[in-house]
């Protein structure tokens, strides 16, 4: 910790040498819960979504933010290959739950959209556990109001689709597509990394390829290797605000099977980890880490995989938190 940051009180976890980590009240990381009203000061928030009313395949996610909650009370203060302590860095908290409506999806995305711009406008950077890939739609809008930001996702798909089932055009397949088209996300500096699966047309690919979209398929990925795909997707996003959207199906399903839309084939745990390691530095000013199911596994491997994820993107964003802060 540099001397300024030490002057700094920031919240810290709950420590398991004070209290078991299996007892106590669940939250993200450890960390005290804040309610939004109170948030001055809080420079990341960590946010639950659960909905998963965009899903077209198998639901739960709505799941996923308790699950993922209680399985990262395994995580630690120190990340021993950054050599940092994000909660050092940056004053973090768990800000509870975004307000959702299970029996209507636009309504949903109204009330998700409307407190991230609450969220926003405290200065907040959200670092968000889903619910379903929409979530990420809602998040753009507000993250992106003022200015459109850049995306590195992690993904089995593009979820650049217009629309599924005759016509609608609100799922967990478009939030890409509908967040270009509403001007908060930056289609020429957007990379999708990872992507791979059967499909039923190239609608999805003639779309980024018209608006300028990089996609790095598994096959792509495999060639290049960690480190290349990193320096390629750097080069897209630049020094610009950016954010990242993972997709914990972007993992082999040997390693998340708890996910809604699994495809073979994915990432092992080490290489996702890897290249979220290879974004330090970046700008990033806001980040989710979706579609962890739990009822298709109770074992919680998945929210642990994802609970990890979010870890990751933690450390990086606490510590551009504070170069930018200086």
């Amino acid at each position: 910790m540099d001397k300024e940051n030490s002057e700094r009180r920031f919240n810290q976890p709950l420590s398991g040498l004070v209290t078991p980590r299996f007892a106590g009240i669940a939250t993200f990381m450890r960390l005290p819960h804040v309610a939004l009203n109170k948030a001055k000061g809080v420079e990341i928030g960590l946010i639950g979504v659960p909905f998963d009313g965009g899903t077209t395949n198998r639901p739960g996610p709505r799941h996923g933010p308790r699950q993922i909650r209680d399985m990262s009370q395994m995580i630690r203060r120190v990340n021993p290959a950054l050599k940092i302590c994000p909660y050092d860095f940056a004053n973090v908290a768990d800000l509870g739950d975004a307000d959702v409506n299970p029996a209507d999806v636009k309504d949903s995305v109204k009330r998700i959209e409307r407190f991230y711009g609450k969220v926003v406008s405290m200065g907040v950077r959200p670092l968000s556990a889903g619910g379903d890939h929409l979530i990420s739609y809602p998040i753009l809008k507000a993250v992106g109001r003022e200015a459109a930001v850049g995306m590195i996702h992690f993904d089995a798909h593009t979820d650049l689709f217009d629309s599924y089932f005759g016509g609608y055009k609100i799922t967990h397949g478009t939030p890409f597509r509908r967040a270009i088209e509403d001007g908060v996300l930056d289609p020429k500096r957007t990379v999708q990394i990872g992507i791979r699966g059967s499909m039923y047309d190239y609608e999805d690919r003639d779309f980024a390829a018209a608006a300028g979209v990089r996609i790095i398929e598994i096959e792509e990925f495999a060639k290049l290797g960690i480190e290349k795909t990193m320096e390629i997707a750097r080069g897209v996003v630049g020094d610009q605000p950016t954010y990242v959207s993972f997709d914990i199906d972007a993992l082999d399903p040997s390693f998340a099977p708890g996910t809604g839309t699994p495809e073979v084939g994915g990432f092992t745990n080490r290489e996702a980890i890897f290249m979220l390691r290879l974004m330090r530095g970046l700008n990033i000013v806001g980040a989710d880490m979706v579609e962890v199911s739990p009822p298709f596994d109770p074992s919680g491997y998945t929210a642990y995989n994802g609970a990890n994820v979010m870890w990751e993107i933690l450390c990086i964003m606490a510590e551009a938190v504070a170069q930018r802060r200086r």
